[in-house]
C-alpha cells in the first residue's frame, strides 16, 4: 500500500487533498471494475469516446476518494467533492506508469520479460506451468501486454513473490522504452517474429529494433537464431547497445552452432519428441503437441528453464505436461 501524500511525489503531481491521508492499494481504469472504493486511485484516462473524467461523480458517490487528473481539470469541479485527494498532472497515463514503475524498483525479485510478434502469451503461460512447482510466480493476466496493460500486471508484484513473468507488446516506435522501465526485466525472452502488428513500423528491422530495447538493462536475452533478420539485430544490439556490458546471448537453433542446439524435432500424432544440446548434456522431452508454433515456443521455454537452473530431469517431466492455453481469437463450432 501506498499514501496518497507518497503517491503525490512519486508521479509530481499538484495535488487538492484533505488534512487526512489515506491508504492506496488498487489501481482504476474503469468505473465497471470498482471493487474496493475505499483503497482505490482512478487515473481519469481518455477514451475513443469519452473523457474519464465524466466519470468521476459516480465513482465519488460509490466511496472513491483519489483521483488522478489532467492538468487542466477545473479547480471548482474539484471543490465539489469533499474529502477527496485529487492529482493533477500533464500526462495521466504517464502518471500510470511512473507509479508502477517506482512500484517495480521496490523489489529485488528476478523479472522475465517477453517480447515478440506472436506466441508471448503462450511462453508466458507455459514458463508459468513449468516453474510453478519451484517459484511464487507474479505474472501478466491474459494478454495484458499495452501501455495500460503492463502497468496494471506489475502493480500485483508483492514481498510474497519469488519471479515475475511479464509480456510488452507495441504497434509503433517510441512505446517500448515505457514497457522497459516499468518491467525492467533481468531476464529477456524474444518470441517468433514475423508480420503480425507491424502495420506501425517501416519494415521488418526497425519493428525488432524497437522490441529489443525492453532489454536495454538486461542480463541476458534467450532468443532463436535461426531467424536471420533477428538474428542480426540481436548481434547488433548486443555489440553497440550493449557495448562490453556484462550481456548474454541465449540462442537456440536447428541449423547452425547455439547455446541450446536442436538436433531432432520428431512428430507423432498427438506429441513431439525434442532433443537438444546444452554444455555438452543431452536434453530430451516430449511435449503434447503437434504445431511449429508450439515446438518453437517449447524449445523457448527450454532454454528459460535452463538458463535458471532447472534440471534435464525435471524438463523431460514437466514438458509433458504443458496444457492448452486459450487466445483471444479462437474458432468455435456453432450452432
Amino acid at each position: 500500500m501506498y499514501k496518497a501524500s507518497q503517491i503525490a511525489s512519486i508521479i509530481k503531481a499538484k495535488t487538492t487533498a484533505p488534512k487526512t491521508d489515506v491508504l492506496v492499494e488498487h489501481l482504476l481504469l474503469d468505473s465497471r471494475k470498482l471493487l474496493f472504493p475505499a483503497t482505490s486511485i482512478f487515473f481519469a484516462l481518455d477514451g475513443p469516446r469519452r473523457a474519464g473524467s465524466l466519470f468521476i461523480p459516480e465513482l465519488y458517490d460509490k466511496g472513491v476518494r483519489c483521483f488522478v487528473v489532467a492538468a487542466d481539470f477545473s479547480e471548482t469541479e474539484i471543490k465539489r467533492y469533499k474529502g477527496a485527494f485529487f492529482f493533477q498532472v500533464q500526462d495521466v497515463l504517464q502518471a500510470l506508469q511512473s507509479l508502477t514503475a517506482h512500484h517495480r524498483l521496490q523489489f529485488r525479485l528476478p523479472v522475465i520479460g517477453i517480447t515478440g510478434s506472436n506466441g508471448k502469451t503462450i511462453v508466458k503461460e507455459w514458463l508459468y506451468q513449468l516453474l510453478q512447482p519451484d517459484q511464487n510466480i507474479v505474472r501478466s493476466p491474459k494478454s495484458f501486454n499495452s501501455q495500460i496493460g503492463v502497468p496494471l500486471s506489475v502493480w500485483q508484484i508483492h514481498e510474497e513473490n519469488t519471479l515475475g513473468i511479464f509480456e510488452a507488446g507495441i504497434s509503433q516506435p517510441g512505446e517500448m522504452q515505457h514497457l522497459a522501465r516499468i518491467i525492467a526485466p533481468s531476464v529477456g525472452v524474444i518470441t517468433s517474429i514475423g508480420e503480425a502488428h507491424g502495420e506501425g513500423f517501416l519494415n521488418i528491422r526497425q519493428k525488432i529494433n524497437e522490441k529489443l530495447r525492453l532489454f536495454v538493462k538486461s542480463d541476458v536475452l534467450i532468443y532463436c537464431a535461426d531467424n536471420p533478420d533477428l538474428n542480426d539485430a540481436v548481434n547488433t544490439f548486443k555489440n553497440n547497445v550493449r557495448g562490453n556490458e556484462d550481456f548474454k546471448l541465449f540462442s537456440w537453433s536447428k541449423k547452425e552452432s547455439a547455446t541450446l542446439q536442436v538436433m531432432a524435432v520428431e512428430k507423432g500424432n498427438a506429441q513431439t519428441n525434442i532433443s537438444a544440446r546444452f554444455n555438452e548434456e543431452e536434453i530430451n522431452f516430449t511435449i503434447p503437441f503437434t504445431d511449429e508454433a508450439s515446438v518453437e515456443n517449447a524449445i523457448t521455454c527450454c532454454c528459460v528453464l535452463l538458463h535458471l537452473g532447472v534440471t534435464a530431469e525435471n524438463i523431460a517431466h514437466r514438458m509433458p505436461q504443458l496444457r492448452y492455453v486459450e487466445m483471444r481469437l479462437e474458432l468455435k463450432q456453432g450452432i
